[in-house]
């Protein structure tokens, strides 16, 4: 199977053996790797998140989402599935709120699930599976 690797340095570089996304033949599904809040690259070195407080770290993953989504030919209405890993599952109500902002009905179908910690101690992290059309 030959696969397309997508790579955006308006996104976190990963850190660790996987790649931002990676795109299937014919080029209609892309599996987005988990997303937590670090800033873009500007400096790969420093790998700094966004900040301490819940809620902006929800939106920076969600741009980090979108950058890679873009970098692969879409946008996150192309989204079909998404999966939320929570540090504190008392947080859902906030992310329903905060993804109100970045997705439209039809929502894509999603899992959110408690975890006891997630790297660089963010708070939460995110991937996604994108359907091309």
């Amino acid at each position: 199977m030959s696969r397309e690797i997508i790579q955006t340095a308006n996104a976190p570089s990963a850190i660790g053996t996987y790649v931002q996304a990676v795109k299937t033949p014919p080029g209609s599904m892309v599996f987005i790797s988990g997303q937590i809040p670090l800033l873009p690259n500007e400096d790969p070195a420093a790998m700094a998140l966004v900040s301490a407080d819940f809620s902006e770290q929800a939106h920076q993953v969600f741009k980090n989402l979108a950058a890679v989504a873009a970098a692969s030919g879409g946008s996150l209405a192309d989204c079909v599935k998404l999966t939320i890993y929570l540090v504190d599952l008392g947080q859902f109500a906030a992310v329903n709120k905060i993804m109100a902002e970045y997705f439209s009905e039809p929502y894509p179908a999603r899992a959110a699930v408690e975890i006891s910690a997630l790297p660089k101690q963010a708070q939460i992290e995110i991937d996604a599976i994108m359907v091309l059309c």
